[in-house]
């Protein structure tokens, strides 16, 4: 009787065919996981332009922390803040914008208030804010 042969000869066997078929159902579940993880996107086609679009002029209106108003880097009082931007809208030619830098501690209604006299003259507005990148 001779074991020592007998163990060198055992062949270790490993069955794979049902790792396959997992690997293929989790391929499947995550790829259809992946498309309902946005369901609320809407796909649209955005047009292109033939020629280039060149970069609007807009009126800049600033508010500091002190609560003081500036077209531009002139300092207006609240009160003549309309007088002062009629004339610089005027000189736009196509969709007057008016872009609003505000101090962070600035009260929304004196924000508001900047958007009413917008309104009143006509002009859209657009709202500053601090790149998300950076910091502080």
């Amino acid at each position: 009787m001779n074991l020592r042969s007998r163990r060198g000869k055992r062949q270790v066997e490993l069955h794979n065919s049902a790792l396959n078929d997992i690997l293929f159902i989790l391929l499947l579940f995550f790829l259809i996981v992946s498309t309902l993880a946005n369901p609320n996107v809407i796909k649209l086609t955005l047009p292109k332009a033939k020629s280039n679009t060149k970069a609007k002029q807009t009126v800049v209106v600033s508010i500091n922390d002190k609560r003081e108003f500036f077209v531009g880097t002139n300092r207006v009082p609240f009160e003549s803040l309309k007088q002062m931007l009629v004339p610089a809208i005027a000189r736009e030619n196509v969709d007057p914008t008016i872009v609003i830098n505000a101090e962070r501690t600035v009260p929304v209604e004196d924000i508001v208030r900047v958007m009413e006299v917008a309104r009143e003259i006509g002009a859209k507005v657009v709202l500053a804010t601090a790149n998300p990148q950076s910091k502080g």
